[in-house]
């Protein structure tokens, strides 16, 4: 019977840089999707690679002194390195630099805007580099960007536009009507309630201010917005064409079973990519997951904080597949996961050498000490076996109902419970007390082929999240891999097969005390390395402007006086400051970064002259300012002489 085909996608990841594990967590999350797939017998298209046009990259190549392409073939490779690295079995790594990838972003904007889904105008709004995005003022979170919380510079030219509200009822039926289309419901309810319901505004889709792009070939001044470059991959990668002549993969396996992405892009592929396949007249893919972020100790990662960490070196200190069995199992369905050193360490002494790796160590230990390593089911059950044999059964079905439903780390934890049983059925049984009565030897093989049946079946299961785990275990079994429907059926492990004498130690127990030096030097060089970026942040220029557009603002020494949180506003802090003979209430975002007690007494930097506006119910009437870097970090301004509360700035 010919296997039914499964597409999968990630994003393709931006060559803005190296990506450290909150990144690299996608790559390893869709890799266990596929080979999980693979497993159950479907004919697996797996395609991930690289987002390589845009501003952003045209800065980062000018700052180096090396051109774009030079620039992204660097990093391109240093991504894919890092995807080899952790076990990413790939059928297809893109590039949005491949000659046949932008022969067909081409086609497309011109089908798009001969069929006027496409318009030519004028955009004026809030430009976020980073994210490459427009934004709108009410779009912004106080005064930032609603993606990455960055600052957004104010940006005029000449664009192309698409449609969007042609298309935003039909996409709303659709996803009304395929409840499994965007998943976790909450991302669906989120990009309904934010965007569609209240009514989609045309989309920015080309620019003029940058080189680094895909020209549009009719309009050769503007390049094509990253977006319709950037999603259209997941088509063009297959042999998508515009015309019609499609390549046999597209036919095979378009449309998507899944596209695994970030929940930070989650608008662009729930939204503009559906609109833009409907355009160009393409069935939709089938679902939409966006997976939460990899956080480092709560906090997103930065290298000028010293907190980010890279997949290479938590390799270099664990292993890959450790690396694998954390981010897959410490990542829930919905919310934001956390990773430390410590807690890699815990894990890695707990699950993996405690109770895994000891399990198949004693197991295979036992079988050479009591019997020279043959396995033989003399079938001597009793009562204790069977409820073994339930629950390693079970597993199968449990963790595949988890997998159907993309609850990765739920697999795995049905995995592990049944090596959790497996240790407790030896407990039960103790076979080094039934070595020592040589009538019970009967009882003994029968216990031990139990053992070696139930792990040779939880390593197989493990396959799609710790592959080469799950292939050394097998090896030192001395059997191969059980296909997925013989998991149904407990006792297929030969009669009379022979283990390994020496079985391998799988994981070694680590002491944190031994770990952190290493991690220690590893941070020391990230922040070394960070030093340049600091001094450097990327600050888009603004236009210019007179002297009398500058005395226009008024700046003012305000002293803080009292400053609370602002009720039902985590961001939030509201200030009583003193400026000369007033005293004025100001809110501020700046809650993050510091404590209310912290502010008191401070003599700030305030713009005076606003028109006071009222954030979360609470009036404000003026404006503390602050600086702010590449990654979010937050400090006010204040004076480093004594000066009176009042005082003018400038």
């Amino acid at each position: 019977m010919e296997k039914k085909p499964y597409y999968l996608t990630t994003a393709i990841a931006y060559t803005s840089g190296k990506p450290h594990i909150g990144n690299t967590y996608e790559a390893i999350l869709a890799d266990s999707i596929v080979r999980y797939k693979r497993q159950q017998g479907y004919d697996v298209r797996f395609q991930t690679g690289t987002d390589e046009h845009g501003q952003k990259v045209e800065l980062k190549a000018a700052e180096k002194g090396v051109t774009p392409k030079e620039f992204v073939d660097e990093v391109s490779g240093e991504i894919r390195r890092i995807w080899d690295l952790v076990g990413t079995s790939y059928d297809k790594f893109i590039r949005t630099t491949d000659e046949d990838h932008e022969k067909q972003v081409q086609k497309i904007f011109k089908k798009l805007y001969d069929q006027g889904d496409i318009y030519k105008g004028e955009y004026e709004g809030m430009y976020c580099t980073p994210c490459e995005s427009f934004f709108t003022t009410s779009q912004l979170v106080d005064g930032k960007c609603p993606d990455c919380g960055r600052e957004c510079t104010p940006a005029k030219e000449e664009a192309y536009f698409f449609r969007m509200s042609k298309y935003a009822d039909r996409l709303i039926e659709h996803i009304n009507t395929h409840p499994e289309f965007i998943q976790p419901e909450s991302r669906k309810n989120e990009m309904m309630n934010n965007f569609l319901l209240p009514g989609l505004q045309d989309l920015c889709v080309s620019r003029t201010s940058f080189k680094w792009g895909v020209p549009v070939d009719f309009d050769p001044k503007h390049v094509i917005y990253v977006w319709i470059d950037a999603l259209s991959n997941y088509i063009t990668g297959l042999g998508y064409d515009v015309d019609g002549n499609h390549g046999e993969l597209y036919k095979k396996y378009w449309p998507a079973d899944l596209h695994l992405i970030g929940k930070d892009i989650l608008r662009f592929h729930t939204i503009y990519w559906p609109i833009m396949l409907m355009a160009l007249d393409v069935p939709l893919p089938k679902q939409i997951f966006g997976h939460p972020w990899l956080l480092q100790g709560g906090e997103k990662m930065s290298k000028s904080k010293g907190n980010i960490i890279y997949a290479d070196d938590l390799a270099s200190l664990f292993g890959v597949d450790a690396v694998r069995y954390f981010v897959l199992h410490e990542m829930p369905f919905e919310n934001d996961g956390t990773i430390t050193w410590e807690l890699m360490v815990e894990r890695m002494n707990s699950d993996l050498a405690n109770t895994l790796g000891n399990l198949v160590n004693r197991t295979i230990s036992m079988s050479n000490k009591y019997f020279g390593g043959v396995v033989n089911n003399a079938g001597v059950a009793e009562e204790v076996d069977e409820d073994l044999k339930k629950v390693v059964l079970e597993t199968q079905v449990k963790a595949s109902n988890k997998m159907d439903d993309l609850r990765v780390a739920d697999a795995i934890t049905e995995i592990f419970t049944m090596f959790k049983r497996c240790n407790k059925y030896i407990d039960e049984t103790m076979p080094w007390a039934l070595a020592k009565d040589e009538e019970k030897k009967a009882r003994l093989e029968t216990v031990l082929y139990n053992l070696i049946e139930s792990i040779t079946i939880g390593a197989s299961l493990l396959e799609p999240f710790m592959p080469e785990t799950s292939k050394k275990i097998l090896e030192q079994l001395n059997t191969q891999a059980r296909a997925f429907d013989d998991m149904t059926e407990f006792g297929k492990y030969p009669s009379g097969n022979k283990v390994t004498e020496k079985p391998e130690i799988l994981f070694a127990r680590l002491d944190i005390k031994d770990v952190m030096p290493k991690v220690e030097e590893i941070q020391a060089k990230q922040k070394a390395e960070a030093a340049p970026e600091e001094k450097y942040p990327e600050v888009e220029p603004k236009e210019e402007i007179t002297i009398d557009d500058f005395d226009k603002v008024q700046i003012r020494v305000g002293e803080v006086l009292k400053c609370e949180p602002v009720p039902k506003a985590k961001k939030l802090l509201v200030s009583q400051i003193r400026i000369g003979n007033e005293v004025r209430q100001i809110v501020s975002g700046i809650a993050k970064y510091y404590k209310p007690e912290e502010m008191v007494g401070k003599k700030v930097a305030v713009i005076t002259n606003l028109k006071p506006c009222k954030l979360c119910g609470v009036e404000s009437q003026g404006m503390i300012l602050a600086a702010a870097d590449d990654d979010g970090n937050l400090s006010v301004m204040t004076l480093d002489k004594d000066m009176p509360a009042g005082s003018e700035i400038c």
